[in-house]
């Protein structure tokens, strides 16, 4: 194997932190940046954070090989590099624009200590035009955005068999750079693999490598994250029709997802999308359209069905456990926003949850991996559990609010009294099962 350049990625979140671990065991150098203490901590130590299958194997092997230096030094980390990634987070602000706070503060540390022919690759999220602001403050420094892909839960397999890879910048050479860093990674996906004791995909996508200009990349991230997240408003607001029409919306969208010019995925209806970059990127495509002078209507409709989905299936709920959920005994299982992760920043489960606390129910709530990180989000009155058994015994209904295995895989024909209320449409039909049973358009 040909030796590859040394690379410092900024920011150790779920972006920084995998590509930082694949890279690093594809006999990369990698210099990876962490300022916040406990984090750089708990990094150092071969351990992320958060829960994503297989990092922590990764880890681990890429710091006992030294392939893998994280410290909370731009001096340490930055000046032997030729490739700079910058991973920090962009919260929204309360307006729905991008925080680019962190965003400006790397780009301004790392120009400090970068040597010239330096390239800087932007793989946050940013608002169309970021770049052009940034590009002018690191004058003699190649800027490349570098859009990320991958999806939390499936962290590692993404970014070995990403669908696309995309890099923008004004400076065509340094694209091309950053594009011939990932081909590589196409060599080493066996063993990585193999490493984190995950399984390579059983039909892998082809990844295509595109190179555009700066601007169209940083608006292909948005766009494709806003059309998925209109996808799945879509499908929920047909399953809104058919609770009132007496259809079934699984069998509807199994039958449109059959067209293969709109394909089947994300047309799941459910209790809608959360996370750290749905919400966000679609508020953020919005006040950055507005920006712009373009409105962006069908965007906004599908954050008003997105934010209405949580309370339609609570009102559904509560209509059939007789019209009132003070002094009854809930169970929220699921608080992770997916299946897959610990992360639980702006979970429709969280908020139903609270809800329902709110609306003077007893509320306890179990989540496999995310039990923890809801913590600061869950109102205090809400009762927490290691186990899913404590958490729904003696419950009067039983929320499944994220599709963990765990729910899925439960036999459920025990709770003949018991209200199951599945907010993800995951659980078998209940024309083959005994309990009582609500699902979103789902019968």
């Amino acid at each position: 194997m040909a030796k590859q350049p040394t690379v410092t990625i900024i920011g150790c979140g779920y972006v920084g932190l995998t590509t930082a671990a694949v890279l690093a065991n594809c006999g990369v150098q990698v210099r990876a940046i962490e300022t916040n203490p406990q984090r750089l901590s708990t990094i150092q130590k071969g351990h992320a954070f958060f829960y994503e299958l297989g990092i922590n194997e990764l880890l681990a092997n890429a710091l006992k090989q030294n392939a893998l230096v994280v410290t909370d030094s731009y001096e340490q980390a930055v000046p032997d590099s030729s490739i700079v990634f910058s991973c920090v987070g962009t919260p929204d602000n309360p307006d729905g624009s991008s925080n680019l706070e962190y965003v400006h503060e790397a780009a301004a540390q790392a120009a400090e200590y970068m040597k010239p022919g330096t390239i800087f690759a932007q793989k946050s999220t940013v608002p169309v035009g970021t770049g052009k602001d940034l590009e002018s403050k690191l004058k003699g420094i190649a800027y490349v955005s570098n859009p990320e892909f991958l999806r939390e839960g499936t962290a590692i397999s993404d970014t070995l068999w990403s669908d696309r890879v995309v890099a923008g910048s004004d400076d065509p050479a340094a694209a091309q750079t950053v594009l011939d860093l990932y081909k590589t990674v196409e060599s080493c996906r066996e063993n990585i693999c193999k490493l984190a004791g995950i399984e390579a995909p059983t039909q892998p996508a082809q990844t295509t490598y595109v190179q555009t200009n700066l601007n169209s990349a940083e608006l292909i991230k948005v766009t494709a994250n806003a059309f998925l997240a209109l996808k799945i408003s879509f499908a929920n607001s047909i399953a809104k029709l058919a609770d009132h029409a007496g259809a079934d919306v699984v069998d509807v969208m199994d039958a449109v997802g059959a067209d293969h010019r709109i394909g089947r995925a994300f047309l799941n209806a459910g209790r809608g999308y959360g996370g750290g970059c749905f919400p966000k990127d679609v508020s953020g495509l919005i006040r950055s359209a507005e920006d712009f002078g373009v409105d962006m209507e069908i965007m906004k409709a599908a954050t008003e069905v997105n934010d209405s989905m949580p309370h339609y299936i609570i009102r559904k709920a509560q209509e059939a456990i007789g019209g009132s959920f003070k002094g009854k005994y809930l169970a929220v299982l699921g608080l992770a926003f997916k299946a897959g992760t610990s992360d639980a920043r702006r979970s429709p489960a969280i908020t139903i949850a609270n809800t329902l606390a709110e609306l003077g129910a007893n509320v306890h709530v179990y989540d496999p991996e995310a039990i923890e990180e809801a913590k600061d989000h869950l109102l205090p009155e809400i009762k927490r559990f290691t186990t899913m058994d404590e958490a729904i015994q003696g419950a009067d209904a039983i929320f499944v609010a994220t599709d963990w295995p765990e729910f899925k895989d439960y036999d459920w024909n025990s709770f003949k009294k018991v209200l199951i209320v599945d907010c993800m449409n995951c659980l078998a039909s209940n024309r083959d099962l005994s309990f009582s049973y609500i699902g979103v358009g789902h019968h």
